[in-house]
């Protein structure tokens, strides 16, 4: 019994391990996923020393400075009210990250047991979850996720909790899958014979053999989200001033693209910029561990 346990597991890491070692060979030799992700952790790197970078504190009026252009004193240009775009862009990112993050960590966290579940199990367990989840899907994201904001009231956590829970079907719907396809391999099969619990077979030989096109919906997820978080606090609903972020900085700039254009510029680039780092990255791991 003892022999029959090992192997069964040491053939489910085999398997796991090899093709996640072929798949990273491939990813390493693709320059736009690195392209990519050399553009995510710099962004990262400039949320997380924001304060050592900001040239002056984010949310500081000078009325002396009023929607200056930029220059050596102001590299990206003042605002309305006299704040230095740079430093409220650098501080905006922690804000546009971080809902980014932590709204796809409650979908994963949500969609992915409830998907193992509606796979594996099947039957009414999976009709329950499955037509749930596509009458959620029925609503556009970013419509639930304002209806669920402005329900919630307007904070970047409720903005961060009103997008998690409009990506959960996403994360529902690729797990189903992932697990249908999954849970009839060989050594499941093996562990279903021995007498391995239904919770082992998911943890141990299910879970990480699925994990890889999990990590691509992540990746993919992150860039939605932040686009979302933008959205919601353009409209109001995500980070409230006088505390920065990108898209209540486009909201303030709506109303001087004529006299300011370096308002909308800056905070619509870095938006761009970093929604098309994710999805150059998650295409190009797609690409990685795709099969075929």
């Amino acid at each position: 019994m003892t022999a029959s346990v090992y192997s069964t597991q040491l053939n489910a890491s085999l398997f796991s391990r090899w093709s996640q070692n072929r798949s990273w060979k491939k990813f390493n030799k693709n320059p736009v996923g690195w392209f990519g992700l050399i553009i995510i952790v710099t962004f990262i790197l400039l949320a997380i020393f924001a304060p050592l970078l900001a040239n002056y504190d984010p949310v500081k009026t000078n009325w002396m400075a009023v929607r200056q252009a930029p220059s050596l004193e102001y590299w990206l240009g003042t605002d309305e009210i006299g704040r230095d775009i740079y430093s409220r862009l650098l501080y905006g990112a922690r804000a546009s990250l971080m809902a980014g993050f932590f709204s796809v960590v409650i979908a994963f966290m949500i969609g992915v047991p409830l998907g193992m579940m509606a796979g594996y199990f099947g039957g009414r367990i999976d009709t329950v979850i499955s037509r749930c989840s596509e009458a959620v899907m029925a609503i556009p994201s970013l419509i639930l996720a304002i209806s669920l904001a402005a329900a919630l009231g307007a904070s970047l956590v409720n903005a961060m909790i009103a997008i998690g829970i409009a990506n959960v079907p996403l994360f529902i719907r690729l797990t189903r899958g992932q697990v249908l396809s999954t849970k009839y391999m060989e050594y499941v099969e093996a562990a279903h014979s021995i007498g391995v619990s239904h919770l082992g077979i998911l943890v141990k030989y299910i879970f990480p053999n699925i994990v890889a096109p999990l990590f691509i919906q992540v990746t993919l997820s992150l860039a939605s989200a932040i686009i979302a978080e933008s959205s919601l606090s353009f409209l109001g609903l995500g980070q409230q001033a006088p505390d920065p972020s990108w898209g209540s900085m486009l909201n303030s700039a709506k109303g001087f693209l004529t006299q300011a254009p370096w308002m909308a510029i800056w905070p619509g680039l870095a938006i761009f910029t970093i929604v098309l780092a994710f999805n150059l990255f998650g295409d190009a791991l797609r690409d990685a561990f795709d099969p075929k």
